[in-house]
């Protein structure tokens, strides 16, 4: 099994958005130094505590800064971007990163982005547009010919070419082009279906263990509705981890911390609001007002010394059948920043090691 992050990114509200930046660049420096296999760069554009609204941007200059981290954007949401722009964006990037980016796709999920594109997301539009961008993007990137595409959102047009003068030159430097990824976050998650038909990336970012088998399971009837068999070693999930001597110190500075505060002042209500707290519950008789930030904690969360973080993976390795890579999600520690970046070294060399051999590989 791989180590890897999911960078939302995250910051306090409030925290200036080029001071978070740089510290986001420097923390993926950091996370190369260590081992990192890979880290994935979100993207929002009206969430306060998700500031970034072009994680490409991240991503082209940790590559200059890094030597052997695969960064990615985690990903492009497709109904915001014209196919034909986006195609030649990833197909540049993947050249400059020489092959090192995956790329992540989404078909959005926050209701303010959806109102400010125009997006009646209530109807499934922003699904119909992720399969429609995709097919004229896969298309501009494995065609040599002319072609017209006439779609319900958008109209593209292969040109021919004018000579040398004018003509498509931009292809992707991954053939026929780089590796797509796709998030799953709902229980028996429609987009994870899609990531097993069309032999994509999952990631499920999910917060407890009781809905895992459900997003394989999604990964395999998509899989075999195209004749394909789901691999376990290219699924990725995600999940909160913090390392420490004890237990007790771990609690407090997660309780006490950003993550905690994430918690407290975003996920828990939005989960609420979204009527997700299910999704959260190790039984089902467990009361919503029971759902607090202690509860994810002991219930959701990798927290504690190194035995019982060691204990707490291997929970999810069981309860998921195996997976390929584990992606720790990352939070803005510049408040913090010795005691977390020492808990993601522990968790590194002395956790991860121990899971060398469970699973295949992912590549």
């Amino acid at each position: 099994m791989k180590i890897g992050t999911f960078m939302m990114p995250n910051h306090p509200p409030g925290r200036d958005f080029a001071e978070g930046h740089y510290h986001n660049l420097d923390y993926l420096e950091f996370l190369d130094g260590i081992g990192f296999e890979e880290a994935w760069i979100g993207c929002h554009y009206t969430v306060p505590r998700e500031p970034n609204p072009a994680p490409d941007l991240l991503v082209a200059q940790a590559l200059v800064r890094t030597e052997n981290i695969r960064v990615s954007p985690g990903g492009y949401m497709l109904p915001y971007h014209h196919p034909a722009e986006l195609a030649h964006r990833i197909a540049w990037l993947d050249h400059i990163s020489k092959g090192r980016c995956y790329i992540g796709i989404g078909s959005g999920s926050i209701p303010t982005d959806f109102s400010l594109f125009d997006i009646d997301f209530m109807a499934g539009e922003n699904r119909a547009m992720t399969k429609e961008s995709l097919d004229i993007m896969t298309r501009l990137w494995t065609s040599s010919e002319p072609f017209d595409y006439d779609g319900k959102y958008w109209k593209v047009r292969r040109p021919a070419d004018d000579t040398d003068l004018y003509r498509m030159h931009i292809w992707p430097y991954t053939k026929p082009y780089p590796q797509i990824a796709i998030a799953g976050f709902s229980p028996s998650s429609p987009t994870l279906e899609l990531a097993g038909r069309n032999g994509f990336i999952p990631l499920s970012l999910s917060f407890g263990n009781t809905y895992l088998a459900s997003h394989w399971q999604a990964m395999e009837k998509g899989a075999a509705e195209a004749g394909r068999t789901a691999d376990r070693s290219i699924w990725r999930v995600g999940r909160d981890v913090y390392v420490a001597d004890t237990d007790q110190e771990a609690w407090d500075r997660v309780l006490n911390g950003m993550v905690g505060d994430q918690y407290r002042n975003f996920w828990l209500p939005v989960l609420k609001r979204i009527g997700m707290l299910d999704s959260c519950k190790h039984d089902a008789n467990v009361a919503d007002s029971d759902v607090t930030v202690e509860y994810m904690m002991k219930h959701n969360m990798c927290i504690g010394s190194p035995e019982t973080v060691e204990r707490k993976i291997g929970e999810i390795v069981e309860s998921s059948g195996g997976f390929g890579c584990l992606l720790m999600t990352s939070y803005d520690h510049l408040d913090n920043m010795e005691a977390w970046r020492e808990s993601t070294r522990r968790l590194a060399h002395e956790i991860m090691p121990k899971f060398a051999d469970v699973g295949a590989a992912a590549d």
